[in-house]
Parts: C-alpha cells; sequence; structure tokens
C-alpha cells in the first residue's frame, strides 16, 4: 500500500500541528488537517485567550525548536497564591496555599503564553518542515482502516491515505466517533469565562486562585501589567453576565477580582464556554490514536488540558519512535496499546483531581469550608508536601516522555 503520509491528523488548533513536530524528530510524515482557513489560525490580533504551560511543556516546546520564537513573550509563574472566599467579601479564612519557585531546583513551574504568539510559532514551523503537509479549508466524512493502512475522505471527496490516523479535533472528536468510540462524562453546571485584563499595577509573576461557591476565579500574569481571567459561574450567572456591556462586565467582576492590583479594563474579546468532564472510552482503536481534548476534556481548575495533551503528544511520538526502530508497524495494536497504556492512568487521575478540587470547593457548606481551609493551612506548613505540589504543577511527577525531561 502506498500512503500520502505516515500519520493523518485531523484537528490543526496546536496539539495537531505540534505532534506532527514530534513525529518529525523520527523521519515520519504527517499531513494536518483542518476545517479552519489557514488566514484565520494566523492572525496576529490579541484576542485575549492564553495558557499556562507548565515547565515539562515548556522543555517540550524548547526541544521541538520553537522556545526561541516565544520566550520573549512569555511570562514566567514565579508564584501561585490559592485562596478560599466569597465574591465582595474576599478570602474568609487565613489559610491559604502559596507555591514558590524557588522551592524547585528546575527554574519557574511554567509561563502564560499569549495563543496568538504560540500558534503563529507553532504554525511557521509546520509550514517550514519538508515532513509535515498542512491541508486547511478541509472536513473529514469518512474514514476507513484497513490491516495496512488507513484512508481518509473529504467532503469534496478527496481522499488522503496513511499508515494511522489520530484525532486532535477535541472534545466533540469527529475521528474518535466514526471510530465508535464512546465517551463518558457530565456537566459541572458552570460556565468558564475568559478574557485579557490591564491593570494598573505589576502582578510580580503571581497567580492567583480564588475559590468561591458558584466557581473559582484563575488570575494568570502576562507581559506587562496584563493578567488572563478564567471566571466560573453557574450557566445562569454566567448567561446574566456574559450579556453585560464591557463596562457593565467588569463591574460584575470587580468585587470578586478585588483592588490589589489596582484598577482594571478589558483587553481584547471575551469568550466563554461550558464547563464539562469527557473521558473517551478508549484513547485507540485499529490504527487509529486519541490526543488532547479529543481523548479527555476535564475542568480548567488546575490548568492542565493543554499541559495534558502536550504530554500525550510526546509519549505517543515516543511510542511510534521506538517501533520505528524496532522495525515494528507503528501503527500495530501493541504498539498502539503502549500509548493507551502509559497515558490513561495519568488523564484518569487528572480528571478526578480536578473534579474533586472542584466539588470539595464549589460548597459553601460551613463544616467543609472549615475542613478544606484547613487542609490548606496543613500542606502550606509542610515543605516536603508543598514541594510536592510545585512539582505537580511544573508537571514533573509521574512518567515523563523523552521530550519533557531536563
Amino acid at each position: 500500500m502506498t500512503y500520502d503520509s505516515d500519520i493523518l491528523i485531523v484537528g490543526g488548533g496546536l496539539n495537531g500541528p505540534l505532534l506532527a513536530l514530534a513525529l518529525a524528530r523520527s523521519g515520519l510524515t504527517s499531513t494536518v488537517i483542518d476545517a479552519q482557513p489557514a488566514e484565520k489560525m494566523a492572525a496576529a490580533d490579541f484576542d485575549g485567550r492564553s495558557y499556562a504551560l507548565a515547565l515539562a511543556s515548556v522543555r517540550l516546546l524548547r526541544k521541538l525548536g520553537l522556545w526561541d520564537a516565544l520566550a520573549d513573550q512569555a511570562q514566567p509563574m514565579l508564584e501561585i497564591k490559592v485562596s478560599d472566599g466569597r465574591a465582595g467579601e474576599g478570602p474568609l479564612s487565613p489559610f491559604h496555599l502559596h507555591f514558590d519557585h524557588a522551592e524547585i531546583e528546575e527554574g519557574p513551574m511554567g509561563h502564560m503564553v499569549e495563543d496568538r504568539h504560540l500558534r503563529q510559532a507553532v504554525l511557521a514551523a509546520v509550514s517550514d518542515h519538508d515532513l509535515i503537509t498542512r491541508r486547511n479549508g478541509e472536513t473529514v466524512v469518512e474514514q476507513k482502516v484497513g490491516p495496512q493502512g488507513v484512508c481518509i475522505t473529504f467532503a469534496s471527496g478527496k481522499t488522503l491515505t496513511g499508515r494511522a490516523i489520530v484525532g486532535a479535533d477535541g472534545r466533540r472528536s469527529g475521528t474518535a466517533e466514526r471510530a465508535g468510540i464512546t465517551r463518558t462524562g457530565w456537566d459541572y453546571g458552570q460556565t468558564a469565562m475568559v478574557c485579557a485584563i490591564e491593570h494598573d499595577l505589576p502582578h510580580h509573576g503571581i497567580a492567583h486562585q480564588f475559590f468561591m461557591p458558584p466557581g473559582p476565579l484563575a488570575i494568570l500574569p502576562l507581559k506587562g501589567n496584563r493578567s488572563s481571567i478564567v471566571w466560573s459561574e453557574t450557566h445562569a450567572n454566567a448567561a446574566s453576565f456574559n450579556a453585560l456591556s464591557d463596562a457593565d462586565y467588569l463591574t460584575m467582576l470587580r468585587p470578586r477580582f478585588g483592588d490589589f492590583l489596582g484598577e482594571i479594563r478589558l483587553a481584547g474579546a471575551r469568550y466563554s464556554y461550558p464547563l464539562n468532564l469527557t473521558l473517551a472510552k478508549s484513547f485507540v482503536a485499529p490504527r487509529l490514536a486519541l490526543v488532547g481534548d479529543a481523548a479527555h476534556g476535564v475542568h480548567p481548575v488546575a490548568g492542565q488540558g493543554l499541559n495534558a495533551g502536550l504530554r500525550d503528544i510526546a509519549a505517543l511520538a515516543q511510542v511510534m519512535a521506538e517501533a520505528r526502530q524496532r522495525g515494528e508497524d507503528i501503527a500495530a495494536g501493541a504498539v498502539l496499546d503502549r500509548y493507551q497504556q502509559w497515558r490513561r492512568f495519568d488523564t484518569a487521575t487528572l480528571a478526578l483531581a480536578t473534579d474533586l478540587t472542584n466539588r470539595v470547593f464549589a460548597s459553601d457548606n460551613p463544616l467543609l469550608r472549615l475542613g478544606r481551609d484547613i487542609g490548606m493551612g496543613v500542606v502550606n506548613a509542610l515543605p516536603g508536601l508543598r514541594r510536592g505540589f510545585i512539582r505537580e504543577a511544573a508537571g514533573l511527577t509521574g512518567d515523563l516522555p523523552d521530550l519533557m525531561r531536563a
């Protein structure tokens, strides 16, 4: 069988192109298929979207040759402060968590990077690579799997062949659906509202997570006197807030945000999306693998969504590269099972941790509030335990793929 590419990657956001770059390190060719036009993906305007990249993810970007183009635009996260309270009242307990990057030897726990900078760096690297082809503006409507390869069909009627298909097409993955992979999960009854703000005072590289009964508010430092906001509320509250003008939206945000950074102003657009947990019941099928949100979508309370997807990418690329070195079929069932075994437990643990954290902190029960506040105080008072949480936030725990090692 002849192949247009070794791997056909459905989904051209971030995970798909990054996987193509990781696979190319071992000489594997890829075609990245994206329904969006290339011009939209390469837009340079600031739209408020940003990512909290853990240290392990920064290592991956560095090894893929992308970090030099991003370093000057990336804001190091030097500290993380976590507190518990109510809107307009601030923290209601003296107990809190404070993570300082100086407690680990490796450096900052992570960096905040704007979507526009990361996307442009990724697209530039993909466009310049001889082993990667992009197909923009194409929608996959059919995929067929044979004993030696796969074939996908576009809405235009054109076809492509490869050794394997990878679904990097999000929580409503058509790749997974066409393969008969079902999902489990539930809705949190919350909506995440995302925007960026400018503020009068410097943030000093400190990220804040403020837990309130309707949902958490994350304040994440960007370059300059700007921060990225991820504000979770009930669906009803969020719908009401999203209908407001920018000025009235800020009026609702200010009592939750506080005045520790001075006066605040909106910078860029406002976004929102419903929060749910969704896990694919299998990460693989014959000659097919899922990565990123196509495999697992978790609550953003820990900011680990993209980081978990990057671990998928690093693991799948390593499994396929090692199989190629041994002379195996890179898409054989035994090879893809290695990928699933590597990533399944880690993602299930992350889903459980984020789900439990959100549920525990969403309750306004006085006894539960007292218990969780004391728990934060205990963690904060024990250096060894606190250091473990810092390393977890930096993505340095577990069985790391080679691309994420120092």
